[in-house]
């Protein structure tokens, strides 16, 4: 009898790829979810092609004389686990879109085309479509064209049914409309604040060890409020870009710069507009901590200085504008978010060489842990 190894027969590419855990025929399945995804967010005025190039093309609007492009990245951190452990996908395609476009907007920046990264284990494709929904919805209320993205299935790498994700925006703003301003700042300029949606995608590493630590194993409710508590977590980031470009038409004169508030909340956010001469004064009681954050405080034993460096405390956008025309500017932004309330957080002073960029009134009355 031969010792002779016996050959198998050899096994095609689609076959071979299939035994590692990758199957290239759901792969083809994903080019058509993405197109149908992407019919929500088209901008035929600057896109060219569509899905399933190498990659997406597309023009600058026109009316702009000397156009200054801006790109931004962001995930959506680990809110990405509490969604996936409650099964709730709907959202978080904005909140991917609005960490990139919101951060486009404080530069005053149109956001143009947005591309997205999807990795998994294995592609379950009732999942990719509702995110890919999501992200062509948050593109589309951001008026922005979803021109392409990637996705990865990766067996072996990431855990069972586990995903990451990525998003990658381009927008423009004329030149002589770049923000921030510092050069213009003074003291006596105005901080305005427009509320967010809740958390937004910040500071869900503690959220996440706060809920372990109380032992929520389901959803409870809200005290004083209509959402559930898991409702309230996954409520998707706020988008700013429509009512602050509309605001730019008439009042771009008058905002010196603007905030975009994510993670390391208002101290690490705020001072990056400020030159080093100036500090912001934020009066923490001129808005109502929001029922989230204050579950969160009392059940993670917060302080008020900790809810306001690690979450948005409720503030999501902040505009830095003139003095004389701060009356006009809230006035006027309240119209185009229908007599929303836009809050007067604060001012601009002179700091002093070892002092903080930021300091805070009234955290006395920023109540926490009733």
């Amino acid at each position: 009898m031969s010792d002779a190894p016996v050959k198998q027969a050899k096994l095609s590419s689609d076959e071979a790829y299939r035994q590692a855990g990758v199957d290239l025929e759901r792969a083809k399945d994903v080019v058509e979810i993405a197109k149908t995804a992407t019919q929500k967010s088209q901008r035929p005025d600057i896109t060219l092609g569509g899905i399933g190039g190498f990659s997406g093309a597309f023009r600058i609007p026109k009316g702009y004389e000397s156009p200054i492009l801006l790109a931004a990245t962001d995930g959506v951190g680990t809110k990405l686990e509490l969604a996936q452990q409650l099964g709730k996908h709907d959202g978080i395609g904005i909140d991917l879109v609005a960490m990139s476009v919101n951060d486009l907007l404080t530069q005053g920046g149109e956001p143009l085309v947005f591309l997205d990264y999807f990795a998994t284990d294995k592609i379950q494709a009732d999942v990719l479509a509702t995110i890919l929904d999501s992200i062509a919805s948050g593109c589309a209320e951001s008026n922005c064209a979803l021109v392409g993205g990637e996705t990865a299935e990766m067996p072996g790498f990431y855990a069972k049914n586990q995903y990451d994700l990525a998003g990658f925006a381009v927008g423009v703003v004329e030149e002589a409309r770049l923000l921030p301003r510092p050069e213009t700042m003074q003291a006596g300029d105005v901080l305005l604040g427009i509320a967010s949606s809740g958390a937004h995608a910040n500071g869900y590493s503690l959220i996440r060890k706060i809920l372990k630590d109380a032992n929520i194993t389901s959803d409870v409710p809200l005290e004083n409020s209509e959402a559930s508590l898991y409702e309230a977590l996954l409520a998707p980031t706020r988008l700013y870009v429509k009512p602050v470009l509309d605001l730019l038409k008439s009042q771009a004169s008058a905002i010196k710069g603007m905030v975009h508030v994510t993670g390391g909340g208002f101290q690490d956010n705020i001072p990056r507009i400020l030159p080093t001469h100036l500090k912001a004064v934020v009066d923490v009681s001129s808005w109502s901590l929001p029922p989230v954050f204050a579950w969160l405080a009392k059940h993670g034993n917060l302080d008020a200085l900790t809810i306001l460096h690690t979450f948005n405390a409720g503030i999501g956008f902040v505009l830095c504008v003139s003095a004389e025309e701060a009356d006009t500017v809230q006035a006027r932004l309240s119209a185009i978010l229908e007599s929303e309330t836009v809050y007067r957080l604060g001012i601009v002073q002179e700091k002093e060489p070892d002092e903080s960029a930021i300091s805070f009134l009234g955290l006395a009355s920023f109540t926490l842990n009733e």
